[in-house]
């Protein structure tokens, strides 16, 4: 899920500053920025992330800064030669001494002219940058304990909201069996006029036909569902996918009871759950 941290630690010749950001995603993607000198520790680094952020697209950004103004900075020979050969020969002029000055003024202008010269590993660096590692780890994951409490309670809000619309189907249910009832005697009337229909096999159809219009069980199980994402919710270390299962059966149900309603009234009601559904679903890709 989304969350920040940073740790800085000062040393007695500069500081390490950690910055840690976590964004959505189903699986655990890292990636480390971290000062040349260290690239080699990079999979020990990756390692201890990985065992304590679950999930998510995770940046690391290392930075050591040293106090000492003076950086260390070399001329790079073989470039600024490689770069006179070709400048020289481009001039082609028998007497390159009046022109050197200007060739060398173009010269120290291009790239790569300058390098810095690569700093040696530092075990006493390399120590602290760990220690301020393990504390962005842990601003990270305080500051997903806050996201997450504020999350939990707007699941459960929505959530809520679905099981309240529940209730609100029940005053249309009695409107509903009428109209169900009087398309049943039409269909009655009609077989009836047909005298050779068989008795058993009347009966079948008509016990069928209600009990393919019945929401009851629906209703039953769309509340266990609603139930079961709750304690998941609560109970939980890493609920995310867990949810995610739970919210499809929650949705096939409410699917369910729409095209069993046959009354707009009811329908209305399913439209409301579906959307809060939907904004459940969305919010769940921020949960480990």
């Amino acid at each position: 899920m989304t969350g920040f941290g940073k740790a800085v630690n000062e040393l007695l010749d500069g500081k390490i500053s950690i910055e840690i950001k976590t964004l959505n995603s189903k699986n655990q993607n890292i990636t480390i920025h971290l000062p040349e000198a260290y690239r080699d520790k990079e999979h020990e680094l990756r390692n201890k992330i990985s065992a304590r952020l679950e999930r998510g697209k995770i940046d690391v950004y290392i930075k050591t800064e040293s106090l000492n103004l003076q950086p260390k900075i070399a001329l790079n020979r073989q470039i600024i030669e490689n770069y006179y050969q070709i400048l020289s020969g481009i001039i082609n002029s028998k007497d390159h001494s009046a022109h050197d000055e200007q060739i060398f003024q173009i010269i120290m202008r291009l790239p790569e002219v300058f390098k810095t010269a690569e700093e040696d590993f530092n075990p006493q660096e390399w120590k602290m940058i760990e220690e301020t590692l393990d504390n962005a780890i842990n601003e990270t994951i305080n500051f997903r304990i806050t996201e997450g409490a504020a999350l939990q309670n707007d699941l459960l809000a929505k959530l809520s909201s679905i099981e309240r619309l529940l209730p609100e189907i029940e005053p249309f249910e009695k409107e509903r069996i009428v109209q169900l009832t009087e398309k049943l005697r039409k269909k009655i009337d009609e077989v009836l006029i047909d005298k050779k229909s068989d008795n058993d096999r009347f009966e079948q159809e008509i016990i069928f036909y209600l009990e393919k219009m019945d929401i009851n069980e629906e209703k039953i199980r769309l509340k266990t569902h609603c139930n079961y994402f709750r304690e998941t919710l609560n109970d939980s270390e890493a609920p995310g996918r867990k949810l995610g299962f739970i919210t499809q059966e929650i949705g096939r149900e409410i699917n369910t009871l729409g095209s069993k309603a046959s009354h707009s009234e009811i329908q209305k009601m399913v439209v409301k759950m579906k959307d809060e559904l939907e904004k459940i679903k969305e919010q769940i890709l921020n949960i480990l």
